[in-house]
């Protein structure tokens, strides 16, 4: 019960977002649109210290001074893995009309779909990581700590949902269309998750290495594509500002609750 409820809450939270479709009328306003990527990259780079590198360095501490390393060495490889996907998966991000990945002929729609599917799946791995881990017993992360990254990724993923559903509309020509392609952009997350839990209750021993290994793959979205895109255009303040009260929100979370 407790791994089917950390596996759909941030799913819940994209499909809501989604779901902004059937509210909005236009386009999102720019400055909301960069208050939100603000948010959620903070969501993410808070969740990706406080939840995945600190816990992966404290279930190294039987290395001493180099209980470093494994989170060091997972950290690098995340990168590296979605590095490879970012420049093979076909993918188009809001506000560019320069596609990405192999080139491919696939409509606009579905190219960002693609887009936000890729920020998803690391959120996905590190959700089942978090899950694999406090059910293992072998790290300090517990239920409560597991379930605070669900609910913190799960907040971040409305706005983002909410974001990728008015382009969608307009590319796709249909509300209906545009929330079915969000709600699928977020089904990775349950089904990596899953993915990952079943993978790491076999290499338990490897634990500190998939923690770090999912904080280097959210890391590498924030500052890849979600800062950059926060950052275009005026008023860049405004999506330091929602960074800022997206890490001070995750941290709280993972302190209370974890």
């Amino acid at each position: 019960m407790v791994i089917a409820i950390g596996l759909l809450i941030p799913f819940l939270g994209t499909s809501l977002g989604a779901a902004c479709v059937y509210l909005l009328k236009d386009k999102m306003p720019d400055l909301l649109q960069r208050v939100l990527l603000g948010f959620a990259s903070g969501v993410m780079v808070a969740a990706s210290v406080w939840s995945l590198l600190v816990p992966a360095m404290d279930a190294s501490s039987n290395l001493g001074k180099m209980s470093f390393l494994p989170a060091t060495i997972g950290f690098c490889i995340g990168i590296a893995f979605l590095l490879a996907i970012d420049g093979i998966l076909p993918h188009l991000h809001i506000n560019s009309d320069k596609p990405e990945g192999i080139p491919s002929k696939l409509q606009k729609g579905t190219m960002l779909t693609l887009a936000v599917t890729l920020h998803n799946l690391p959120e996905g791995m590190a959700v089942g990581i978090v899950i694999a881990a406090s059910l293992s017993g072998e790290t300090v992360i517990t239920i409560a700590g597991a379930t605070a990254l669900a609910i913190g990724i799960a907040i971040q993923n409305f706005p983002e949902g909410a974001i990728i559903s008015m382009p969608l509309k307009e590319s796709l020509g249909s509300k209906h269309k545009a929330f079915l392609y969000g709600v699928l952009s977020g089904a990775v997350e349950p089904i990596g998750a899953a993915l990952t839990i079943l993978l790491t209750a076999q290499l338990s021993p490897l634990m500190p290495y998939f923690l770090s290994f999912a904080a280097g793959a959210m890391i590498y979205v924030v500052v890849e594509e979600l800062l950059p895109e926060a950052s275009e255009g005026e008023h860049t303040n405004l999506s330091t500002i929602g960074f800022a009260f997206g890490f001070i929100l995750m941290m709280i979370l993972d302190n209370v609750l974890g």
